[in-house]
């Protein structure tokens, strides 16, 4: 049987996993606002199968969930390029605003000089920032969504990473060792939250989809020569 190329993973690069989440405590109410974020990284000991895992956070004081979404992505790659070769990465977050950004936005602003014909881009520097991060480390990713507080077991734990954080106001300065599994076996029951499921076994290689190379953000284009598409 002929294998779809749109599932084949042809690539000498590693595969990893992230999943990541965010918080901002107070968000949309007349109130401090700080928020973190947080995520779990994988990757899968191809002689054993044995999963590796690190953990991130970081937070701000006064945020949005946008913002911190964004900064997951961000302090996600800066570790993952500072092992100093290309990967692919299966990024899998609950935040419509950043998988839809960096699957499709991303791409219209950038023809268009990084501006959109309905008004501002929201934390504009912020996503050239979290592009030319992806970018710059030459990694291929496929941006998943995943519904967020669903009993998701790797979620539910970026999200209190990230909770944490925010409450906090600390950061993990980097990748350090998961307390992921520390984490489960922990883990209270709560009337009313889902059960946590059992979690999500390293993706397969054959499902990695990479979506598009991601655009240039180092600079903006003339409005004239970007065109006039809408965002």
């Amino acid at each position: 049987m002929k294998r779809d190329p749109a599932l084949h993973r042809d690539s000498p690069h590693p595969l990893i996993a992230v999943y990541a989440d965010e918080s901002c405590l107070g968000n949309g109410q007349d109130r401090d606002t700080p928020g973190g974020a947080g995520g779990v990284v994988e990757y899968q000991h191809p002689q054993s199968g044995g999963v590796t895992r690190r953990d991130f956070w970081i937070s701000e004081p006064a945020t949005t969930n946008n913002r911190m979404a964004l900064r997951s992505v961000i302090e996600a790659f800066r570790g993952l390029s500072a092992k100093g070769a290309p990967l692919d990465v299966i990024f899998t977050s609950d935040s419509k605003y950043l998988i839809d950004g960096l699957r499709d936005w991303v791409h219209r602003w950038a023809a268009r000089g990084w501006t959109r014909k309905g008004g501002p881009i929201e934390n504009l520097a912020l996503w050239r920032e979290a592009v030319t991060v992806v970018r710059g480390g030459g990694h291929r990713c496929d941006w998943r969504w995943v519904r967020g507080h669903d009993g998701h077991a790797q979620n539910e734990y970026a999200n209190h990473l990230a909770t944490t954080a925010a409450a906090s106001q600390t950061a993990s300065g980097g990748f350090v060792p998961s307390q992921f599994e520390s984490w489960i076996g922990s883990r209270p029951s709560r009337a009313g939250r889902p059960g946590l499921r059992d979690a999500d076994p390293f993706p397969a290689a054959e499902s990695f989809n990479p979506a598009r190379t991601l655009p240039d953000a180092t600079h903006a284009l003339p409005l004239s020569a970007a065109g006039r598409r809408e965002n």
